[in-house]
């Protein structure tokens, strides 16, 4: 089996089944190999998302603001808008892999665990789409996680500290704002399965930063370098000032940052 032409055609199908399918082929060909040859292989750059031909791709700033969860098109905006964020996870993890063939298999095998649980977040997601009469692709969306994956594309240690370590972290300081807002219509029937699918992501997407946590040290660690060079890299890709009103302390704490590193990222004070 040849691994990497497996992951190339995962990472750029949009058919959400041949993810799943050819992810699992790949974890069951990692679980049983120690070490994966890869003599001869280069990663392509891939020019467009997978999404490309199903979502129409706009400026963020061109999107319109979520505050309408009383109707079933104002719940599908928001749902719709977390299942792309999912679904574009998926192709994250997939290329993490693809991408950095010569990191060890314990990192492969990381990375398609965590490519399985974003499926599994998607499909969640998307069967509440249906439910409220939507599809995935009916509403715009924007490519930042891609873009964000493409200029890492050439440098590991800047890929595990801006995906994982930064978006993903994010997340954990956005979830559960939005289930915040969301409580008070938890009687909703469409509501209360939209924040069963936010709390089951959350305690899932911990584990996930926890993983790039470890790698990124990892390579620091390969190459004798502080941990405080995230910092450098937040400022490289002007990352570094942005402001971030609800951390999520406890939870970042359980995914690996430092008390040094939140106070200097949102100034707070912990332990």
């Amino acid at each position: 089996m040849n691994i990497y032409k497996v992951l190339e055609e995962a990472i750029t199908s949009d058919c959400i089944e041949i993810k799943e399918k050819l992810t699992q082929q790949c974890s069951e060909y990692c679980s049983q190999n120690e070490f994966i040859s890869y003599q001869g292989f280069s990663p392509l750059l891939f020019k467009e998302p997978s999404y490309s031909n199903r979502c129409a791709i706009v400026e963020p700033k061109a999107l319109k603001t979520r505050k309408d969860f009383d109707t079933k098109e104002g719940l599908a905006t928001l749902v719709h808008a977390i299942a792309h964020i999912e679904y574009s996870a998926i192709d994250l993890a997939l290329d993490a892999v693809y991408r950095f063939p010569e990191m060890p298999i314990e990192y492969k095998r990381d990375w398609l665990e965590v490519a399985d649980d974003e499926i599994r977040h998607y499909k969640m997601l998307n069967d509440l789409l249906t439910d409220l009469g939507f599809s995935y692709g009916d509403f715009p969306v924007h490519c930042g996680l891609f873009d964000a994956a493409t200029h890492t594309a050439e440098d590991i240690l800047d890929r595990m500290a801006i995906i994982p370590r930064y978006y993903e972290a994010s997340g954990l300081d956005v979830n559960p704002q939005i289930i915040k807002k969301l409580d008070n219509k938890r009687k909703l029937p469409h509501v209360k399965k939209l924040i069963d699918a936010l709390n089951i992501i959350y305690d899932e997407e911990i584990v996930h930063v926890q993983k790039g946590d470890r790698w990124f040290k990892y390579l620091c660690d390969k190459e004798s370098l502080d941990y405080s060079i995230y910092f450098e890299i937040l400022n490289k890709y002007k990352l570094l000032s942005k402001y971030r009103p609800h951390m999520n302390v406890d939870a970042r704490q359980k995914a690996g940052f430092s008390s040094v590193e939140l106070k200097k990222l949102g100034n707070i004070e912990c332990n």
